[in-house]
């Protein structure tokens, strides 16, 4: 299967280092590079990549309200990437509010951004559990959550203990090991917490947790 990669950088030097790195993997191909939010947007539509890659900075429309266009589109199948130069919690937290499935620094290898797109498709998560203890710290618990929505209630007590150790960064194996089950059986739980909540992959399973009070702050 080959992954479908869109680039949206207004920096062409990076977007030909980017494409060059890409055009040596098998599985992926560039279907396109843009200079600007707007392009990327209008691209997506028309040619559903599997993964955009949007820098934060860019002329016309940033990466994030890009992010929120493609996103929101009816039908779209985009897993979306967000790159930039700065480790910032305001990024961080607009992204993944936009529906990204990552925030990535542009300083990081090669290696790693071409892993992460690859990561992205398989809906998994993206971000650092450090990052995320510190997001929760800065954002979840500066407001009042909401009551838990009903949907919820909807979940076994097993799949709701995998939602809050998703929310606390915790890999497929690590739940495992946590509760004692095999890793096949995680991952079911995880898909079926996902459609029940009709949530698009174990990131957003994170913020929503935390976005309805599910969660009250950092897990340890």
């Amino acid at each position: 299967m080959t992954l479908r990669v869109l680039l949206a950088d207004d920096h062409a030097l990076f977007r030909s280092g980017m494409r060059a790195v890409l055009d040596t993997q098998p599985d992926l191909e560039c279907v396109a590079e843009v200079a600007d939010g707007r392009e990327a947007v209008a691209l997506a539509a028309r040619l559903r990549p599997d993964v955009a890659v949007l820098d934060v900075r860019m002329p016309k429309l940033d990466g994030l309200a890009a992010a929120e266009a493609i996103l929101g589109a009816p039908g779209n199948v985009t897993r979306v990437l967000v790159l930039t130069t700065y480790d910032s919690d305001e990024y961080v937290y607009r992204a993944l509010r936009a529906g990204a499935s990552g925030f990535l620094l542009k300083s990081l290898p090669p290696e790693e951004m071409i892993s992460a797109m690859r990561v992205a498709v398989r809906g998994d998560a993206l971000i650092d559990p450090s990052v995320t203890r510190r997001l929760i710290t800065r954002f979840a618990t500066s407001i009042e959550p909401p009551p838990a929505p009903p949907e919820v209630r909807r979940l076994t007590s097993r799949e709701q203990e995998v939602l809050l150790l998703i929310a606390a960064a915790r890999s497929n194996a690590e739940i495992a090991a946590q509760l004692h089950v095999g890793e096949e059986t995680v991952k079911t739980h995880v898909s079926r917490v996902l459609t029940k909540l009709g949530l698009r992959d174990r990131v957003h399973a994170a913020v929503y947790a935390y976005a309805h009070g599910l969660v009250s702050g950092p897990h340890r």
